[in-house]
């Protein structure tokens, strides 16, 4: 009988409890036979015993994998458009900085990113931002009404798409900005907030450094929900809920208390409270720049951020060698030019609406929904009860 083996032996083997054997025996996965010398006991096929602890091993590896791949883990799904390698970021082979050095715009970087299809077709009937004072409600609204009238996106062609995303980005652009018009996005935020060409540059490169990146939070729920056939602007929509988070888009905020605490009690001192307590640095490191953030770096080499700022710039390197990053240059960016409070997230957000129409549209072509599973760690669920043919 060395093909069988007795309830306690693949008890302990598969680690689990009598009523999860007597379950595989009843849907057929355990194979049970009565004992030779005791018909009250049964025997269960080593084969299916060892198939099932093989499947089981396999099982918790792919999930230890998985759960692993959620937060600053290993590739979850093949993507051409952008890649963070060599401690710079790539938009389809091109190294971002350089390209926001080339004088590109957003426009540019967007159909760039989009595999160099689809130009905006200009409509003179296209309607008016929403009326109200937020910036923010704006993009929220806009977005909400498009995707509450458009078609599903699944089964069109992708040129079509890429025209309708560069449409897309223009009424993004006129919801920011609060005003229709036509114009790279630089120009039309430099119109609305009173900058000078200077500020102008500084908002076009960092609307270029903030197109994409890969596939963060945001870009995430804006490819599940491309994934599903949704609108481009519902995908675009999903993009911003997950951007408006204080871990993610919001994060500017985080930054300017820090900034505030510096200013207002010494930036070496906030500095060292911080880390005396167990707390973060807001604006500075990020996982995927052990070197620092190139995005920051590069909008920083272009302009003196304003005393606050630099003390605390000072402070962390002196204190920690962190450099900040995109989220730091923000701040400094608006301070710098005296923006309207909001403008680090609407400007994060109106840039990153590139790189989210963009994913959409890759992730439509593949034609595949992206639907994980959970690793479930709740209570057990109760298996009915199964009474063998010969008792065990």
């Amino acid at each position: 009988m060395s093909d069988w083996l007795d309830a306690d032996q693949v008890l302990q083997r598969l680690r689990i409890r009598p009523q999860t054997l007597y379950a595989y025996v009843s849907r057929g996965r355990i194979e049970a036979a009565a004992h030779p010398s005791d018909p009250r006991r049964s025997l269960y096929r080593a084969s299916d015993v060892a198939a099932l602890a093989r499947k089981k091993a396999r099982g918790r590896r792919l999930a230890d994998v998985a759960a692993e791949a959620i937060a600053w883990g290993e590739p979850v799904l093949p993507s051409a458009i952008t890649t963070v390698s060599g401690g710079k970021l790539w938009y389809r082979g091109e190294d971002a900085a350089d390209l926001a050095d080339q004088g590109l715009t957003l426009e540019n970087v967007a159909r760039l990113l989009r595999g160099g299809h689809g130009a905006a077709l200009k409509a003179s009937s296209r309607p008016p931002p929403p009326a109200t004072d937020s910036a923010r409600s704006r993009l929220f609204l806009t977005l909400a009404e498009r995707a509450g009238r458009e078609p599903p996106a699944r089964g069109r062609a992708p040129l079509a798409l890429a025209m309708e995303a560069a449409d897309l980005l223009d009424a993004i652009v006129d919801a920011a900005t609060g005003q229709a018009g036509d114009g790279p996005a630089h120009q039309r935020f430099a119109q609305a907030w009173g900058l000078t060409p200077d500020g102008a540059d500084l908002i076009r490169r960092a609307l270029v450094l903030l197109a994409d990146h890969e596939l963060n939070a945001s870009t995430f729920a804006a490819r599940v929900a491309a994934s599903t056939g949704a609108s481009l602007s519902a995908a675009c929509l999903a993009g911003l809920s997950a951007l408006s988070g204080p871990l993610h888009g919001g994060m500017a905020a985080r930054v300017e208390a820090l900034v505030e605490e510096a200013d207002r009690r010494d930036a070496a001192r906030a500095v060292s409270a911080r880390l005396e307590r167990g707390s973060s640095l807001p604006g500075f490191d990020h996982p995927l720049y052990p070197d620092g953030d190139p995005r920051a770096a590069a909008l920083l080499a272009r302009f003196e951020p304003p005393e606050p700022l630099t003390a605390l710039w000072q402070a962390t390197r002196a204190t920690t060698g962190l450099a900040p990053n995109i989220d730091f240059a923000l701040v400094a960016l608006a301070r710098g030019l005296a923006l309207p409070p909001d403008a680090p997230f609407i400007l994060f957000a109106t840039a990153r609406s590139a790189g989210w129409t963009a994913h959409a549209i890759e992730q439509l072509q593949t034609g595949k929904l992206i639907r994980p599973r959970a690793r479930y760690v709740g209570t057990a669920p109760t298996n009915p009860p199964y009474s063998p043919s010969s008792s065990s």
